[in-house]
């Protein structure tokens, strides 16, 4: 469990290097993003037949860091809106 934690939050920080632009993201925000990404990324690697969901394996960590970057990037898109709909 606390692999998975270490994990999740080093692929929620890949995340954040490879997405384009300054993230507004807290620690806990990155952590959650890269725990979302990493069971994403385990998920679509035992759909392929590559391991566990648990298991650590490059076909999952690649996918993990890909969709947690489409997640920070979806989180910093619905951010800023949020934000600019306070300030109208």
């Amino acid at each position: 469990m606390i692999g998975f934690i270490i994990a999740g939050l080093i692929i929620g920080a890949l995340a954040r290097l490879f997405t384009p632009g300054k993230q507004k993201l807290g620690l806990l925000a990155t952590l959650l993003l890269g725990l979302a990404g990493s069971v994403i990324g385990g998920s679509i690697a035992a759909l392929l037949g590559t391991g566990s969901i648990f298991e650590l394996n490059v076909l999952g960590f690649i996918v993990a860091v890909i969709s947690s970057v489409m997640l920070v990037g979806t989180a910093e898109s619905l951010s800023a809106r949020n934000k600019k709909n306070l300030t109208r």
